[in-house]
C-alpha cells in the first residue's frame, strides 16, 4: 500500500475547512472595518502658504528638457523627483478616521477578524492525533 496522505493547510494534515471559514471571517471582518474608515486630504499648504504651484517647479523643468532631449539624466531625474514630491505630499497630507459607529459593532468587527485569524492560525498547525507520526 502506498502511504499517502491527504495535505491540508500548510501541509498539516485536515483544516482546510478550518482555514477557509477563518479567511472568510477575516475577510468580512477586514471589509466591515476598512469600511468605517473615512480618508480626507488637504494638500499643497506649507507653512500656511500654498505650495502645490511649487511642488510641480521640478517635475515641469524636467518634462522640458526630456522634450528637449529624451536621452538627458538630468531631465529624467527632475521628472523623477517632481513626481515623488506630489506623491509624497499628496501622502503626508491624508487624513484617516474611523467613522462614528456603535460599540457593539465596533467590537463585532473587530471580534470577526481575531476569530478568523485564530482559525487560520490553528488550521497551520498538526492538532491532536496529528502530530509527528516519524519512526512508526
Amino acid at each position: 500500500m502506498s502511504d499517502k496522505r491527504i495535505v491540508g493547510a500548510g501541509g498539516t494534515p485536515g483544516g482546510v475547512g478550518q482555514f477557509f471559514s477563518g479567511l472568510l471571517l477575516v475577510g468580512i471582518g477586514a471589509y466591515l472595518v476598512l469600511n468605517q474608515v473615512q480618508v480626507t486630504g488637504s494638500w499643497g499648504h506649507f507653512w500656511g502658504f500654498n505650495s502645490f504651484g511649487l511642488s510641480l517647479v521640478p517635475l515641469l523643468i524636467g518634462i522640458g528638457i526630456l522634450f528637449y532631449s529624451g536621452k538627458s539624466a538630468v531631465g529624467w531625474i527632475l521628472t523623477t523627483l517632481g513626481l515623488g514630491i506630489i506623491l509624497a505630499g499628496i501622502l503626508m497630507n491624508m487624513d484617516i478616521y474611523f467613522k462614528p459607529t456603535s460599540l457593539y459593532n465596533t467590537l463585532f468587527m473587530l471580534a470577526m477578524l481575531a476569530a478568523g485569524l485564530g482559525l487560520i492560525t490553528r488550521s497551520l498547525r498538526p492538532g491532536k492525533g496529528q502530530g509527528n507520526t516519524e519512526g512508526q
